[in-house]
């Protein structure tokens, strides 16, 4: 990792519209958990299925989509990426602290929001907010990998990614029963129904299968963003 492209991507992903957007949808979480508690008397479980659709189904993917493609993508667009390409530094440690920058704003707009929604909903019981917390944590790491590798091979990658957040994991990847073993949603859920008092959560993938599709996938997206980023050359990529 290095600290000044660190320091960078985040003074460019978090400057500007960006950053508004994301606290927008943050307190967008947190508004309607408190709009629901003062006026709505739910019980734990009708928090958990909220929270599931609306954080962890709907809201997560959109934050991964804006902050995996914002730390790499608008450099590629513009072409600034080739003054850091020219830097004596590998390409995986560019990716690497671009990846700390996205996952740390993943933490701060979408699994701290999450888990303040739920402690607001439930009325401070612990269970369902750390559950979700961590399920949240495990997708977003996942999505900000995902994400930013999409950027590295494509330049429209926030259209696909969207097509992606909305239509397979808000729909299709809680839907169709067959679809649900490759959603990161559904390996998310498997994590926080490991956690959460029985009966709050159901994921359709086993833990231990969730546990290494996460990782692996993590994994695998931040080796290929490198090596895709390696292919490029100071003229644009090959």
């Amino acid at each position: 990792m290095n600290t000044t492209v660190v320091r960078l991507t985040a003074r460019s992903m978090l400057g500007g519209r960006r950053v508004l957007l994301l606290a927008a949808l943050a307190l967008l979480i947190v508004v309607l958990a408190v709009l629901l508690r003062v006026f709505a008397d739910i019980d734990q479980g009708e928090a958990a299925a909220l929270l599931r659709a609306v954080s962890l189904g709907t809201l997560l993917p959109l934050f991964g989509l804006i902050v995996g493609t914002g730390a790499i993508g608008p450099e590629i667009d513009d072409g600034s990426i080739v003054y850091l390409l020219a830097k004596p530094m590998s390409r995986a440690t560019i990716i690497h602290s671009k990846l700390v920058v996205a996952v740390a704003a993943m933490f701060t707009f979408a699994v701290v929001p999450t888990v303040l929604a739920a402690l607001i909903m439930v009325g401070g019981s612990g269970s369902l907010a750390v559950a979700l917390g961590a399920g949240a944590f495990a997708a977003g790491a996942v999505y900000s990998a995902v994400f930013l590798l999409l950027a590295t091979i494509l330049r429209q990658a926030v259209m696909l990614g969207l097509v992606y957040a909305l239509v397979w994991e808000s729909l299709v990847g809680s839907v169709v029963p067959g679809a649900r073993v490759l959603s990161v949603q559904q390996w998310a859920l498997s994590v926080a129904e490991s956690i959460a008092a029985p009966g709050l959560l159901s994921a359709d993938v086993a833990l231990g299968v969730a546990v290494v599709l996460l990782v692996g996938a993590f994994a695998a997206a931040t080796w290929y963003a490198g090596w895709r980023l390696a292919r490029f050359t100071l003229t644009g990529p090959e």
